[in-house]
This record gives C-alpha cells, structure tokens and sequence, in this order.
C-alpha cells in the first residue's frame, strides 16, 4: 500500500493496518518493522515545503517496493509520504514491513526508506531555497545497488 498525502498520518493505525493487510498470513508474521521520519527544527524558522511529481512519485514507490518484495520475505508493506507545508516534530513519512523473520523485516525497511529518499521525486524547498540533495542519501541508497 502507497499513499502520498498532504494529511498527517497515525502511526498506531497504520502498525494495526500492516498486521491485517493479509489475513491469511497474520498468525505467520514474526516481525513487523517500522520507520517513521519528522521534520527536523532547523532553528531557522523558515517554511517548509515538500512538493512531488503526481503519478511518476507513486510509480517509483511502486518500484522500489516491487523490488524489496523480490530480494526479501515480505507479508505487508505500506509506505506513507505526506507533501504540502510542514512544520517542525510533523511526521513526514511512515515505512512499515512485515515479515516471519526478523531480518527481512529490517532489511527491507532501511532498503525502502534508504531508496525512497534518493530515488522519489519529493522536492523540499526551505524558506525561499530548494533543498539540494544530501550525498549521503546517494550513498546509502549506492550500497544496496552493489549488493543485487
């Protein structure tokens, strides 16, 4: 499941939601694994705005989450990425994964989360200025290509 929202999102429901997503394998999931991002206090005060490109955002998302179900054992997946005006402590993004095994579970988190942040289209713009991507972001994001 992918949503991009402007809306907040609560992460309780979305944890329930991952467990009951497929009902037939709810007594085989062993581990559920979550990531939940916020808009840091850059101490600034500027506004904060997070734009996508409708359609190509969830296609890629799409994409990314095609592929984690290949490399692990994955029951649910839901990725959740809020756009619009935000402001300091809002949520920004939730990535949950279930899965038997503990390892897949975390695995395909940190995989989707770190290829989400360098492969989705988001544009974050800063007060007037648009925020220009972080190298670490492409690095995280490098080391799972290596590892196909």
């Amino acid at each position: 499941m992918i949503r991009v929202q402007r809306e907040d999102f609560d992460v309780q429901s979305e944890y329930q939601a991952l467990l009951q997503a497929d009902s037939s394998e709810r007594f085989n999931t062993g581990a559920a694994t979550m990531f939940v991002g916020l808009v840091r206090d850059f101490g600034d005060s500027k506004a904060f705005e997070l734009k996508h490109y409708p359609g190509m955002t969830e296609k890629v998302l799409e994409r990314i989450e095609t592929e984690a179900r290949k490399r692990w054992q994955l029951l649910s997946v839901r990725i959740i990425h809020r756009v619009g005006p935000l402001s300091p402590a809002d949520q920004i993004v939730f990535v949950g994964v279930s899965s038997r095994h503990r390892a897949d579970a975390f695995a395909a988190c940190e995989y989707l989360i770190d290829l989400l942040k360098n492969q989705a289209p988001f544009w974050k713009k800063e007060g007037e200025h648009w925020v220009e991507a972080k190298q670490s972001d492409a690095q995280r994001a490098l080391r799972w290509m290596d590892s196909r």
